[in-house]
């Protein structure tokens, strides 16, 4: 119990981008782990949430403008989605809150998935080509675009050597992407671009004080609550008091008490580390995150 315990705080602890990272890995090795341990073929469970180009197979299952974001085909391309989000979210997230993290990422992934179905269905160099898309790249391009976008002057670190300008590295991830559409893996790479696009967009909007994805957060905002069970009242018992009685109200130190005992744990955590908390600190500050 107390090693599930430990699990579920330290998952709670990550942002919004580690906590994505997670998911991103955990679906990862559960796909290969059940399509060996039942020998089933490679794309028996991917087929059902990848994207198709065909707009007759979309139709029918339209999650998969989202769900594609999170299978993967291999161990290197996951492994450099979750790297480049990785960075590129610590970035945004100094910045920015969760909302708007996700609002750039999923609506990155929209974008991708549009720009790949449409140019698979407009142009003729793909006309006939039957493919599908996976993978989080057109997300995770939304998120560096967006951070190059609104703060292009901002160094960053490159492989501990020198420093560079973001807005170096938004130009040329973007020209990569151009240039190899027609060499290889072109479904792809018209998503990056779709994404990169979207958080171009979202960034320049934002620096001018408009947020286009407020809409988008709203929608998923009710979709979400639709599912919400709603408390219901309990039911009252009116008294009807012979005698005027007089109460004094008591101050709440039982709320106090316990706001401070959560100060005294974070203290202890900052001092030293998490692991220095006790079995009983650690289940009383997880209980507490859940309030």
């Amino acid at each position: 119990m107390g090693i599930s315990n430990d699990i579920k705080y330290k998952y709670t602890t990550l942002n919004v981008g580690e906590k994505l990272i997670v998911i991103n890995v955990l679906v990862y090795i559960l796909n290969i782990l059940l399509i060996f341990l039942f020998q089933l073929s490679p794309d028996f469970f991917m087929r059902w949430f990848e994207l198709p180009k065909s707009l007759d197979h979309f139709i029918v299952q339209p999650w998969s403008i989202v769900t594609y974001a999170f299978f993967h085909g291999s161990f290197s391309h996951i492994f450099w989605n979750m790297i480049l989000l990785y960075f590129s979210g610590r970035i945004f997230l100094n910045l920015f809150g969760g909302r708007r993290f996700l609002n750039v990422y999923f609506l990155g992934a929209i974008a991708g998935g549009f720009i790949f179905m449409l140019s698979y269905n407009l142009f003729p160099a793909f006309l006939g080509i039957n493919t599908s898309l996976i993978g989080a790249s057109a997300a995770v391009m939304a998120i560096l675009i967006f951070i190059c976008t609104y703060m292009p002057n901002q160094e960053v670190r490159l492989f501990f050597l020198f420093n560079i300008k973001l807005w170096y590295i938004g130009v040329f991830v973007v020209l990569i992407d151009l240039v190899q559409i027609p060499i290889n893996n072109a479904g792809g790479h018209l998503a990056h671009l779709g994404g990169a696009l979207l958080g171009y967009v979202y960034a320049r909007k934002l620096y001018e004080g408009k947020d286009i994805g407020s809409g988008f957060e709203k929608m998923v905002s009710a979709v979400v609550n639709l599912f919400k069970r709603k408390p219901q009242a309990p039911l009252k018992t009116v008294h009807r008091n012979r005698k005027a009685t007089t109460s004094v109200k008591r101050p709440n130190t039982d709320k106090s008490d316990h706001q401070q005992k959560i100060d005294d744990i974070l203290d202890k955590i900052s001092k030293s580390g998490y692991e220095s908390l006790t079995k009983e600190e650690k289940d009383f500050l997880f209980q507490a995150g859940k309030e």
